[in-house]
Order: structure tokens, then C-alpha cells, then sequence
């Protein structure tokens, strides 16, 4: 999303909240004529503000979203102030481990080794991942006069891994019948640098096309072929300029470049068009880890009608207990309003989805036990 929307989306956001501050409650009784002073609930904010100063780092993914709450947190709660930086999830983990940040936005989970050393800066608590911003990763195509461009997980799988080559191959024939492709080479590109995007990207691979992906996940590339490019950005721009070129990226710089998107089989044989609310049917699928560490694992083989099958879910990376004791009051009542339910539809416009409601009812119970 460009910077305009975003910033009148903030506006929007930002006014919601005071409306709701003003008003306090949804009771539509007639107006109070007796004199009395107003209830001191039509003073109530949305938001338990705290005070003071804390710093995110991480996920490039989840920029946009932190951007949104960052702003209507701080125009509802004068006293805080909240800096998120955007860089990369391996960037945010390690300054998390490092203590250079409050909590990390990451969009894969912290691995075992990464674990115990981002534990031990946690003095008597634990630190744990919790989903917090939940959207779909689009597949973008270049290809002139082919519109609606249909892709079962096998065809995604054979096109990245350079075993089909040609646009007119007889796989992604079969998945568009009747549709004019072109006997042209395809270029697909993937991202260049460590990237969340491409681990959750290779899950859906790995999970909905196993026989047809054959490598490693994870946060860098492993394929053979296709060419590389820095971000998410970088991805998005080089298959605007490339004829005949393919790639993947968030939701929201498909949308903001005007590309087109293809549609992606799922597990019910249905095509579903890219959207924030197909990814959050898909993600409902997801296994949440037990306990305060809420990992997911993704379900890429339950028929869920409707689902987009290709997403991801950012993390938020916190200490539950051991936090500095003058930032741990913000921190708890800032991720309390990105998870709430007016925190998370504050970012709906912006390319991101909703956290389920099994999901969320772990993520703010424990929210509630940071300290």
C-alpha cells in the first residue's frame, strides 16, 4: 500500500478511536434530561494506555501493520512512545537476543538454538512467539493477455523448482483449459536475501506439494534457477519490469505495483483468489503449540472451503516474565491493543487478515501474563 492510503487508513483508524472515546459505549437510549453528571463510562478509552518507551525490531512484513498501531496507540496515549524498526525477521530475533529490543516481530518462530539464547535474556520468564499479524502471500505474474491465471500447489511447485520452463507447458495448460498461453520462457524470481516470506513461501511447498518440492525450507532460497531479488520490493519490481515473469510476495505490494494475482488450488480442488479472509480461513487450520510458546503449524491438507492456501503469520518475539520493569507496562498494554479486537481491524484495509479466534484467545491470554 502507498504511503497516501496508508497514512489516510491511520487517519481513519485514529478517528475511530477517538469517536469510541467519546462515546464509550453502543447505548442507543434517549438522551439524559434530569441534569445528572454523565456516567464516567462515556470517558472510557479504547485503549488501557501506559506510559513511557519501547523499541520493536524485525519483520519488513508486518512494517505496515506496526506502522497503523504504533499511530492510533500513541494518538490515544499521549505519554508512550513506541519505535518500530523495520528490517528483516533474522535482524529483529538477534536484536532481541542482544536486548537491543523490547520485543521482535519475526515471521518465523524462534528455532531451538535461537531459543535458549533468547531465554537466557530473560531473567526468570521465557521467551515466546506469539501470532500477531496474519496475511496472504500473493503469487504475481507478467504475461500479457492471460488474465485469471489458475495454479494447482504442483504446478506452483514445478514452475520455482525450473522443472516446467515454458508458459505453455501442458501442467499449467491443464489447470487454465481454454486459456491462449504463450510458448515463452518463464522467469521466476525469489527473494535474494534471508526472508520470512520465503520460509512460509517453501512451507506451502513442502506441505501441498512434497513430491514436486523437493528441497529444503526455510528462510533462504534453495532452489536451482530463477533469479534473485533484495526483498519483497525488489521481488515486486522485478516482475513488473520482466515479461513473462512469476514471483511471490505479500498481499499489499501486489496490490500497491497493480499486478496480477493467481489463483491457487487448496485442498477442498477449489481455486481461490489471493484475500485477507481466504488466508485467515486457511491459517484457522493451523496447530498451535501447547503452552505460552504459541508456534504454529500449518495444515496444508485439510479441505477448508474457501481457504487461500499460501500465508503467513508474523510473530511478536517477548519475554512472559523479566521484562525491564519500567518498558514491561507499555509493552503489555500496547500488544494488548494489537491483538484486541479493534487492533486487529485496524490493519484489515492494509493487506493483512484477522488472527482466528482459536488463535487469538491463546495469543491474549498470554499477553496477559507478561511482566
Amino acid at each position: 500500500m502507498n504511503l497516501g492510503k496508508r497514512q489516510v487508513v491511520a487517519g481513519l483508524a485514529a478517528a475511530a478511536l477517538l469517536s469510541l472515546a467519546a462515546c464509550g459505549s453502543d447505548d442507543n437510549s434517549e438522551p439524559d434530561t434530569t441534569g445528572a453528571a454523565p456516567s464516567s463510562a462515556a470517558t472510557t478509552s479504547p485503549i488501557d494506555c501506559a506510559t513511557g518507551s519501547i523499541t520493536g525490531g524485525g519483520s519488513s512484513a508486518q512494517k505496515n501493520a506496526m506502522d497503523e498501531w504504533v499511530k492510533a496507540y500513541q494518538d490515544e496515549c499521549s505519554g508512550a512512545t513506541i519505535n518500530y524498526q523495520s528490517s528483516s525477521s533474522g535482524t529483529g530475533r538477534q536484536q532481541f537476543i542482544d536486548k537491543q529490543v523490547a520485543f521482535a516481530g519475526s515471521d518465523s518462530a524462534l528455532k531451538d538454538d535461537q531459543k535458549t539464547k533468547a531465554d537466557a535474556r530473560c531473567t526468570g520468564g521465557a521467551a515466546v512467539d506469539i501470532p500477531m499479524v496474519v496475511g496472504p502471500i500473493a503469487v504475481i505474474y507478467n504475461l500479457d493477455g492471460v488474465k485469471d491465471l489458475q495454479l494447482k500447489p504442483a504446478t506452483v511447485a514445478k514452475i520455482f523448482s525450473g522443472a516446467i520452463t515454458k508458459w505453455n507447458d501442458p501442467a499449467i495448460a491443464a489447470d487454465n483449459s481454454g486459456a491462449s498461453l504463450p510458448d515463452a520462457p518463464i522467469q521466476s524470481v525469489h527473494r535474494s536475501d534471508s526472508s520470512g516470506t520465503t520460509d512460509n513461501f517453501t512451507k506451502f511447498l513442502k506441505g501441498a506439494a512434497s513430491a514436486d518440492w523437493t528441497f529444503e525450507g526455510g528462510s533462504d532460497w534453495k532452489a536451482p534457477g530463477g533469479q534473485g531479488a533484495k526483498g519483497s520490493d525488489g521481488v515486486t519490481s522485478t516482475v513488473k519490469s520482466t515479461a513473462n515473469a512469476i514471483g511471490y510476495v505479500e498481499l499489499s505490494y501486489a496490490e500497491n505495483a497493480g499486478l496480477s494475482t493467481a489463483k491457487i488450488g487448496n485442498a477442498a480442488d477449489e481455486f481461490v483468489a489471493v484475500s485477507t479472509d481466504g488466508a485467515s480461513l486457511g491459517i484457522s487450520t493451523a496447530k498451535v503449540a501447547d503452552g505460552d510458546d504459541l508456534k504454529l503449524t500449518f495444515d496444508y491438507a485439510t479441505a477448508t472451503k474457501g481457504a487461500y492456501p499460501i500465508y503467513l503469520a508474523s510473530y511478536e518475539i517477548v519475554c512472559t516474565t523479566g521484562n525491564d520493569a519500567a518498558a514491561a507496562p507499555l509493552l503489555k498494554s500496547f500488544l494488548t491493543y494489537t491483538a484486541s479486537e479493534d487492533g486487529q481491524a485496524a490493519i484489515a484495509d492494509l493487506g493483512y487478515a484477522p488472527l482466528p479466534d482459536s488463535i487469538a484467545t491463546k495469543v491474549r491470554a498470554v499477553i496477559e501474563k507478561i511482566a
